[in-house]
């Protein structure tokens, strides 16, 4: 099953975690078979937020919500349950710094054409 582990720190924290020490827990979920992808994103000040009412499109500089920890990233991993995604998520080097949300991922239904149900 698919675990979607999403990286959450406070601005003081940005930077205490080297992409080397991600990239390498990263390459060790790969090298298992259990990494799908991990990106870590550009801070908050980069977000825009998109909204759409009533047909009108309107953005937003920012995040979505302020909260004083920010996404910084995510692995997208392949585990046979929970308690497996947790272990990962566990492992992941920002977790020392800051905390990670384990959220299943489910399908998008589709039918027997390909397309969306």
């Amino acid at each position: 099953m698919k675990y979607l582990c999403l990286v959450y720190l406070d601005q003081e924290h940005w930077d205490a975690c080297p992409d080397t020490m991600c990239a390498a827990y990263g390459q060790s979920l790969a090298d298992s078979g259990r990494l799908l992808a991990a990106e870590p994103l550009h801070p908050v000040d980069t977000a825009t937020t998109v909204r759409v009412r009533n047909g009108q499109t309107a953005l937003y500089d920012g995040p979505f919500a302020e909260t004083k920890e920010q996404l910084a990233g995510f692995y997208l991993v392949d585990a046979k349950d929970l308690n497996e995604a947790i272990q990962i998520a566990s492992g992941i080097p920002p977790a020392k710094y800051g905390s990670v949300e384990v959220r299943p991922v489910r399908p998008l239904a589709v039918d027997q054409t390909g397309d969306l149900a």
